[in-house]
């Protein structure tokens, strides 16, 4: 197995909806291309042409492939960029039919002529497959082929599988073995472990900074998401649920602001059915704003982006969890299982079907979960495994190419998986678990490579042709 250095910070990623693969990814290839071309002559740039292959290509209008890659051409960094600009931005374009080229060369392009979706042809490399076609006024053209492997990580044709810089951690993690190993040795949980290989990129303190970052992002999400009503856009009139709940929930009581919102939330008390509503209602609120090409976290995708915040104010809310140590113990944990999925199968739905998203992030928040609730290193593997493992062949089969039907509500499904998957665990010996979870991964990995492509984020199979909607409808 090659080795790879993996950061918590390209596990979770904040960047804008609706998917990791289709959105984020084919963005950032924009961006490393739009490298290229600075060091070649960006003034003397005449035109640039976009290629889509494969499952970019038969769900890119759904998942706003088309949009990501204008926006990235244009230099636009999807952390900042403002996600009230996105569909006015690309309306001009279309309209204008001119681009800002990294927001300082303008250029001719027509976004429904300079971008082939190539429906029937796939790349051997990867499912996602982005060509970049540039020809300058001298005469000179180039091509550049990137892959978005999943989880918003992007590798250029003839690069090792991996868009970060390459370091020597002190303790290399390739599979959940070495995981225990390196805690037995040292003595360390694992979000103590983690956090040391952290520093080797940046200072302790600017880690746990970035982290409450991230948690802050999906704060917002969620709470934006319970206060948003009407439909999701893409044309299955699909509408927004969170919204409606939350205020059925909060029966009226005031609030004005984040705090004061959790406080009403907990007051209404612990029991199993309303726990189990607000849990739902977080998760539907992240994809819902996932959806409409809001601000989000990948976790460890777009997709799948629900989950981890869903279970983390589930304990937040529920489990005297509100404190900033014990919520950075949760997403330090939480990415190192993920990182572990990473590099011994795969984050992408092209690849391996939904397993490898809603599957990997519910792994992930039983994990986080069990260590910020106390649990032993092995008892959070354990944990990590019995969630992936009642996940197992999930398929990918978005309706319209949308990340919305059955994608949101999975959302819910895998935070509830995550908290039953830790809660077993604590309540269990590891010692007699028969299956370990490398084996779930190697067995997840097996399975993508079995699953048939039309399960594998095409909208050829399964729930996606179940609709009366084809693509060209969205």
């Amino acid at each position: 197995m090659k080795q790879e250095s993996i950061s918590v910070f390209d596990i979770f990623k904040i960047g804008i909806g609706p998917s990791s693969s289709h959105t984020l990814g084919p963005w950032r290839a924009a961006l490393r291309f739009i490298d290229t071309l600075k060091g070649m002559g960006l003034s003397e740039v005449k035109n640039v042409k976009v290629l889509l292959y494969g499952s970019l290509a038969k769900t890119g209008i759904g998942h706003g492939t088309n949009v990501a890659v204008v926006l990235g051409l244009c230099g636009e960094d999807p952390v900042t960029f403002d996600v009230n600009e996105v569909t006015p931005r690309m309306e001009q374009i279309s309209e204008n039919r001119v681009m800002m080229l990294y927001g300082k060369h303008k250029m001719h392009f027509d976004p429904a002529v300079d971008i082939v979706f190539l429906y029937d042809e796939s790349l051997p490399f990867h499912p996602n497959g982005i060509t970049f076609l540039c020809e300058f006024t001298d005469g000179r053209q180039i091509a550049e082929t990137y892959y978005s492997i999943g989880g918003g990580f992007v590798v250029k044709e003839g690069e090792e599988d991996g868009d970060g810089t390459m370091v020597k951690l002190p303790y290399p993690i390739e599979k959940a073995e070495y995981l225990l190993a390196a805690c037995e040795e040292t003595g360390l949980d694992i979000s103590s472990l983690v956090l040391l290989n952290e520093n080797t990129w940046r200072k302790e303190p600017d880690t746990k900074f970035g982290v409450m970052r991230i948690w802050e992002t999906m704060r917002d999400c969620i709470f934006r998401g319970c206060h948003i009503g009407g439909e999701l856009p893409g044309g299955l009139q699909v509408s927004r649920r969170a919204n409606d709940l939350n205020a059925r929930l909060t029966d009226g009581k005031p609030y004005n602001n984040f705090d004061e919102w959790l406080a009403v939330i907990r007051s209404g008390g612990q029991s199993f059915k309303y726990t189990l509503d607000w849990v739902s209602c977080f998760a539907l609120a992240v994809n819902e704003e996932n959806a409409s090409f809001s601000r989000v976290v990948t976790a460890p995708t777009n997709g799948s982006a629900g989950v981890i915040p869903a279970v983390l104010l589930y304990f937040i809310a529920f489990c005297n969890g509100n404190d900033n140590e014990k919520i950075i113990k949760f997403l330090l944990t939480a990415s190192e299982i993920g990182s572990i999925f990473k590099k011994g199968a795969t984050l992408s739905a092209a690849m391996g079907g939904c397993q490898a998203e809603i599957g990997v992030s519910s792994s992930m928040a039983a994990a986080g979960l069990t260590e910020a609730l106390g649990g032993t290193v092995q008892q959070c593997l354990m944990a990590a495994e019995i969630a992936m493992e009642h996940h197992l062949g999930l398929t990918c089969d978005p309706v319209g190419g949308l990340v919305q039907v059955p994608c949101i509500e999975r959302n819910t499904m895998g935070a509830i998986k995550a908290i039953t998957a830790s809660q077993l665990a604590l309540q269990s010996d590891p010692t007699k678990a028969r299956i370990s979870l490398d084996a779930v991964v190697n067995t997840m990995w097996e399975t993508a490579l079995d699953m048939d492509h039309k399960y594998k984020e095409t909208s050829e199979g399964g729930l996606a042709i179940q609709l009366p909607i084809s693509l060209s409808e969205c």
